[in-house]
């Protein structure tokens, strides 16, 4: 027995106006957590110390994060390097502090010389370099949203662009939300996941944008509306598998891949769900509201033969 065998029958867009303004709250929320509470930006971008450090055996991160931590490094990122037996280490800017002092210390909160730890090379992040990452991150987010507006408008129509960059917009946003709401650190790895965001986001748009074209071409008695619909219930089940095996990893990682892709798989988890919305009631939705047309998608010499009695 197949699934869906047979195309659902689900009303999307009866809900349209309410999506629209759910999704305005939401998004005004999402600001003010932005604005107001800020984000916890990682040593990438404030600037820290680099530490590596080499152990005789084996070593389990979550040790080094308990001694670490008794020391004062709260905020200490720890990951493997290499091998299960090195470690990279990231610790927040040191004040009045010297490499020489640094490294001390830490040698010092992991008992280097009782467990035979050889320190291999410290390095400082100045806060510039931070602020060149912000800066480069920034533009990278803005070239992503310029190439997915003018993409979507050669490829499509003008209103559909909008919906488009409008529903990339919003699940950036919304992620953000949700990074500063839960103080989740955002270092290079979260922009990286925002970067993959945008385009699993403008993927499952226009997977409903090519149907919607195709549907509005060949299915020239039905209202814009109806055609929506249609085209969301036949893209419904490619969606339904698509999120969820994107799902079932994202959470594997989150579960099982340690503090390292913590913030990663956290907000691509998030933004995963929010794409699933705004790819009906964002990006769809404000192609039909900005009032888009079978004639805006229609060749000349089809327009013709369409206005033929």
């Amino acid at each position: 027995m197949k699934i869906f065998a047979n195309v659902p029958n689900i009303n999307f867009m009866a809900q349209r106006k309410t999506g629209l303004w759910a999704s305005g709250v939401l998004t005004l929320v999402a600001i003010a957590l932005i604005a107001f509470h800020g984000l916890n930006f990682g040593i990438d971008f404030t600037g820290g110390v680099l530490v590596e450090v080499s152990y005789p055996q084996q070593v389990e991160l979550e040790e080094v994060r308990s001694e670490l931590g008794e020391a004062g490094y709260h905020n200490a990122m720890v990951q493997h390097f290499g091998s299960n037996s090195s470690l990279l280490i990231r610790l927040p800017p040191a004040r009045d502090a010297s490499t020489a002092e640094v490294s001390s210390r830490v040698l010092e909160a992991l008992h280097a010389q009782e467990k035979g730890i050889e320190l291999r090379r410290i390095e400082f992040v100045g806060p510039q370099v931070g602020e060149e990452l912000f800066n480069d991150g920034g533009l990278a987010l803005l070239v992503a949203f310029i190439g997915i507006a003018v993409y979507i408008m050669f490829r499509f129509e003008w209103k559909f662009s909008v919906g488009a960059v409008a529903a990339v917009i919003h699940d950036v946003i919304m992620v953000l939300g949700f990074l500063a709401l839960f103080d989740i650190e955002f270092d290079i790895t979260t922009l990286a996941a925002i970067l993959a965001l945008m385009g699993y986001s403008n993927n499952e748009t226009i997977v409903i944008f090519d149907r919607v074209r195709e549907n509005l071409r060949d299915e020239r008695r039905m209202e814009v509306l109806d055609v929506v619909n249609l085209s969301v219930n036949q893209t419904l089940l490619r969606s339904i598998i698509t999120h969820v095996s994107t799902s079932l990893v994202l959470i594997a990682l989150l579960a099982l891949g340690g503090a390292t892709v913590h913030s990663f798989s956290s907000a691509l988890l998030v933004g995963v769900i929010v794409a699933t919305y705004s790819s009906i009631y964002i990006s769809t939705n404000l192609a039909v509201a900005l009032g888009v047309s079978r004639e805006d998608l229609l060749p000349p010499q089809d327009k013709e033969l369409d206005e033929m009695p």
